[in-house]
């Protein structure tokens, strides 16, 4: 059943546990995702991001289109979420297609233009029942918010909820994009600070560079949205590998490709149970 992050995203800080949020390159992932989800009973997040809309040749609808579908069709509650999207009229498509969720990053903005274009899109998604991400702007480091140096202030991300009308927000707290390792240690004394500060549950990008135990921690701390996207890929990516490089033969995708996909939905289901712990 297709459901908005928002309503996925309180239930889950409500209970104290975390909520799996999935990125999805190929339409493979979607179903792994989707399975995953309805072995272990679980709600699942599908991240579909400006980047890999661009990989798909500039188009939303197709693969967006087949996601709301699996969606749809699924025993268990999935939100199809537009991921890192920088561009306004992006939002608005992901929102007119039927898009539950949307993820407006106006970050590279300076700060006054970041919260005014931020409130515009979630005004315009919350008149069609559509859920709102956001985050700050640059905090630290030369990546901004994107580097595992950067540091939300609680007072600042309150007053950017306040300000924008969003339904979730992520916060800078020691992880980055696209770590391929997990050796990121959180700050879980800020997110218990940033947690009672702020009125919406927080989320947290680059968490594929964050071991099983800090990402345990950093749920009881607070943190409730788990963005997962390159931990993934890694799992995908050695296993078809392994099997190409086991037999220069193989030339059917649907011989490395299935097995691939069956480890990430291992994976997935792992992961979502681990968020789930109390």
């Amino acid at each position: 059943m297709l459901v908005t992050s928002a309503e996925l995203a309180r239930d889950a800080a409500a209970r104290g546990v975390g909520l799996g949020a999935f990125n999805v390159v190929l339409l493979e992932h979607g179903e792994a995702f989707i399975h995953a989800a309805e072995e272990t009973g679980l709600p699942v997040i599908l991240q579909f991001s400006q980047n890999a809309v661009a990989y798909h040749g500039g188009q939303l609808r197709p693969l967006g289109s087949a996601l709301l579908e699996l969606a749809k069709a699924s025993t268990a509650p999935v939100c199809v979420h537009l991921d890192h999207a920088e561009s306004i009229d992006l939002c608005r498509e992901a929102v007119d297609m039927g898009f539950s969720s949307i993820m407006y990053d106006g970050s590279h903005l300076p700060d006054a233009e970041n919260r005014a274009s931020t409130a515009d899109i979630a005004a315009y998604a919350h008149s069609h029942g559509v859920s709102v991400e956001a985050e700050l702007g640059e905090v630290g480091g030369k990546d901004g918010v994107h580097s595992a140096t950067a540091r939300t202030k609680p007072e600042e991300a309150a007053q950017f909820v306040a300000d924008t009308g969003v339904d979730l927000l992520a916060v800078a707290v020691g992880s980055s994009h696209a770590m391929a390792t997990r050796e990121a240690v959180l700050d879980n004394d800020l997110i218990a600070r940033i947690k009672a500060a702020v009125p919406v549950p927080l989320v947290l990008h680059g968490s594929s560079g964050v071991p099983d135990e800090g990402m345990v921690a950093a749920i009881k701390a607070g943190m409730t949205k788990i963005n997962v996207s390159t931990h993934l890929n890694v799992v995908f990516t050695s296993k078809v590998r392994e099997i190409l490089a086991g037999d220069e033969r193989i030339v059917d995708p649907r011989k490395y490709v299935g097995p691939g996909t069956a480890v990430v939905q291992a994976e997935a289901e792992r992961l979502l149970r681990l968020y789930s712990l109390q």
